[in-house]
């Protein structure tokens, strides 16, 4: 039975990866600020590989931020600080 809601949690965290990779995709936002985003995304997506509860709540909490337009500030095209 826990496998069986393993593989439900790996469903549902991939397809959540999805839909933030898209919407991060079509977000009106300077180039630096979609890269912030999408490495914060490349490192959910990692963790899922050894922690897949943590990286479900981090996706969580990464899309909430999305849904409230919170971004990473003051990132430059080139990546640094």
């Amino acid at each position: 039975m826990e496998r069986d809601d393993q593989l439900k949690l790996y469903g549902v965290v991939a397809d959540r990866l999805k839909v933030a990779h898209a919407r991060v995709r079509t977000l009106q936002v300077p180039e630096g600020v979609r890269m912030a985003l999408t490495r914060k995304l490349l490192v959910i997506t990692a963790a899922a590989k050894h922690d897949l509860a943590d990286a479900a709540r981090r996706l969580e909490w990464f899309m909430e931020d999305l849904d409230e337009g919170r971004y990473p500030e003051d990132v430059h095209t080139d990546g640094s600080p």
